[in-house]
């Protein structure tokens, strides 16, 4: 099943022009995973990167936060790489941050979390990589 409700090609590229930082739950610090090998490809791609993970203390050269409200500096894209059924209790964090974009990875979508997310003006973006989305619309 795919996710319907993403916006547009254009939104969603003009999201990554105009991103600097990325704050990524769930990165983990394994060159193994998915999650490390997209952010790393972020990173290279020139975005500043906030691991947020409360069981490891660094990744990819950048100090780790246990949670989004941890974080004391500004960041433009919540990233998530959790499962779906996660997504209701990050997105209810997400909301109490200034960021405004909520990014969850290929194969992840709630729509719970989405109801949560747009009652709160945010744009969401679920089931794409951010890693292909970058390569295909820039």
């Amino acid at each position: 099943m795919t996710w319907t409700k993403n916006p547009s090609n254009e939104a969603i590229k003009n999201v990554l022009k105009e991103a600097k930082t990325i704050a990524v739950v769930g990165l983990s610090d394994n060159p193994e995973r998915t999650s490390y090998q997209v952010t790393k490809a972020m990173q290279d791609a020139g975005y500043r990167i906030i691991p947020v993970n409360p069981k490891v203390d660094e990744v990819l050269g950048e100090k780790a936060y246990p949670s989004l409200l941890d974080i004391e500096e500004e960041f433009d894209i919540i990233n998530v790489f959790r499962r779906s059924e996660f997504l209701p209790d990050i997105a209810k964090e997400a909301i109490q941050t200034d960021c405004k974009v909520f990014w969850a990875q290929q194969g992840v979508m709630n729509e719970e979390a989405y109801e949560i997310l747009k009652e709160h003006d945010f744009t969401v973006i679920m089931d794409v990589c951010i890693k292909v989305a970058h390569a295909v619309l820039k």
